[in-house]
């Protein structure tokens, strides 16, 4: 790969934030840059989010891993990434990722108090967008722990990832809510009175038992609060930064291209590093291939009838290539000081290392 714009997004950031709508190959493209990565010698994890089982089998992510997989030297070496590049895969788990934010900012009593909680194991549902918060947590950890040269990350489908970029926003907004901080501790005065008076309320439809619980867990659970603020404003910074980039990937069906224009327009409302569009699944790429027409004449009448089948098959799929490479064009037009790049159409669903990595290079060029 030599100098486009997607090896200098792949050389040049810290952490690439894929978004899109379901379906058009968001997670191989992801899979796909973090090889390229690799290739060039980084270190590099990509985390996703629900992988095809055969592309999870390719890269070697385990169900249910609670930290990141490498995939074998060997296997990427077999691929073609030769060198001191490494890859790390990880399928999120919201469970291990909040279960470890609670054990690093809290103390081991407290810890365990709030994971032993009831309460704990139904935190998920009571907040909105737990999941999408666990995705940006982890991969602010992974960023400042210092262990990957680049992280790439699969966010949800389109109008889901909103949740992903909203949802550190929310959790803080949960921690600071009044009727949260109304089961609190507090020294006297109209806070205690109306906590007093909440909590009656509470027991008498819920149980003492439940109050008492829910007290225990918030009153430890309180220690992470300001903690947990500031991990929010750290995603913040980190994915407004200039070591961050969001890519919009897109095929060439309307519906898929309207939710990247519609993500687009909230990545520019909220200040966040859009770079640009991969339309995938299209022959805007594609070659200019010879002719059935072009070839040599046929001795045989079936031959000669055969020749004429591939030559419709071919006069349909370069009409589809121009109707693609014209989408493109508006998508580098709508991509401002963004880029648009279409990936190769490698056919089937890519499923392996050479595959991905064919895919990458087909993005390079």
């Amino acid at each position: 790969m030599s100098g486009s714009e997607v090896e200098e997004l792949v050389e040049g950031k810290r952490v690439l934030v894929l978004c899109g709508a379901g379906g058009v190959g968001k997670t191989t493209t992801s899979a796909a840059l973090a090889l390229a990565g690799a290739r060039a010698g980084k270190r590099v994890l990509v985390l996703t989010i629900d992988p095809a089982r055969r592309l999870a089998q390719a890269l070697g992510i385990p169900d249910h891993a609670e930290e990141p997989t490498p995939v074998p030297a060997e296997r990427l070496q077999a691929a073609g990434v030769d060198g001191s590049g490494t890859l790390d895969a990880w399928m999120l788990d919201p469970r291990v990722v909040f279960e470890g934010l609670v054990r690093k900012l809290s103390s081991p009593d407290k810890a365990e108090v709030i994971l032993d909680s009831r309460l704990y194991r139904h935190l998920t549902d009571l907040i909105a967008g737990m999941q999408e918060y666990t995705a940006a947590e982890a991969l602010y950890s992974f960023a400042h722990e210092g262990r990957y040269d680049l992280i790439v990350l699969d966010t949800p489908p389109s109008r889901s990832a909103l949740d992903f970029l909203e949802a550190p926003g929310r959790l803080g907004r949960f921690l600071e809510d009044g009727v949260v901080q109304l089961f609190l501790p507090k020294e006297g005065g109209l806070l205690r009175r109306a906590g007093r008076f909440l909590s009656q309320i509470f027991a008498r439809v819920f149980g003492e038992s439940f109050v008492e619980e829910l007290q225990v867990f918030l009153s430890a659970f309180s220690g992470m609060f300001t903690a947990l603020r500031a991990h929010t404003r750290g995603v913040r910074e980190l994915l407004q930064s200039k070591d961050a980039a969001f890519l919009l990937v897109t095929s060439t069906d309307e519906e898929a291209v309207d939710e990247a224009l519609y993500f687009q327009e909230k990545l520019i409302e909220r200040a966040l590093p859009f770079a640009g569009f991969v339309l995938n699944r299209s022959y805007a790429a594609l070659e200019r291939c010879r002719h059935p027409e072009e070839l040599p004449p046929l001795s045989t009448a079936e031959e000669r009838a055969a020749m004429a089948k591939l030559g419709r098959l071919a006069d349909r799929e370069r009409s589809q290539a121009r109707e693609d490479r014209r989408l493109l064009d508006k998508l580098k037009a709508l991509a401002g000081r963004g880029f648009a790049v279409a990936a190769p159409h490698l056919g089937e669903a890519v499923e392996d290392l050479p595959g991905l990595l064919r895919l990458a290079r087909g993005m390079a060029d």
